[in-house]
């Protein structure tokens, strides 16, 4: 069961991560102008939080270190992923119930040339919000429910795998003597070989 939960812990992390940075190249507002010369401006996702690309890097980042760190680090990076999740879902929320100037002001900036929340906010006739916002807020969701999971069952996972488990009983077999034949036949099902890092005695 520890196993399992650092699967689901690892794995959950990485694909919130990932969608983040999907979610981050997609249109997530489309932005009706009451000039007719650029009726609609397509707003990407890192435009709308210009930080969802590199809170949703740091999260991979934190995901695959995940299962190499040891007991305390699991813990802190997993109230580190609980705390990006809850900065998501705060900045992605208010792009959901109704855009801010803020997020739309540099897509219409670049088309417009007009800079200025006022001055912008004059030039939008409506906004119509695409499914991503509400996928980031779900993700933002996922990530702080796979944050607190790993903060809380992160110290009881298993330190290495069976890659690190078979070098150590390699490593201890020098100070024990030579591997007989069930050791031996045994290393070589599990595809390891039991000759490996033994030196002449």
């Amino acid at each position: 069961m520890i196993r399992r939960a650092r699967s689901i812990g690892v794995l959950a992390t990485l694909a919130g991560g990932a969608v983040g940075v999907m979610s981050s190249t997609q249109t997530w507002i489309h932005v009706v102008l009451a000039d007719a010369a650029a009726s609609d401006v397509a707003v990407p996702g890192a435009t709308a939080i210009p930080v969802l690309v590199p809170l949703s890097l740091a999260v991979l980042a934190l995901g695959a270190a995940l299962s190499i760190v040891g007991r305390v680090l699991r813990v802190v990076f997993g109230v580190l992923t609980v705390a990006i999740g809850v900065l998501l879902a705060v900045l992605s929320i208010p792009v959901v119930t109704g855009p801010p100037v803020s997020a739309i002001a540099p897509a219409v900036t670049e088309i417009t040339g007009i800079a200025g929340d006022t001055a912008v906010a004059a030039l939008v006739g409506s906004t119509a919000v695409t499914p991503w916002p509400v996928v980031t807020v779900v993700i933002a969701v996922l990530l702080v429910c796979a944050g607190v999971f790993v903060a809380v069952t992160g110290a009881r996972w298993p330190t290495g795998g069976r890659k690190y488990q078979a070098a150590a009983r390699r490593a201890a077999s020098r100070d024990e003597g030579p591997l007989d034949a069930i050791d031996s036949w045994d290393d070589l099902s599990r595809g390891d070989d039991p000759t490996s890092g033994r030196g002449p005695r």
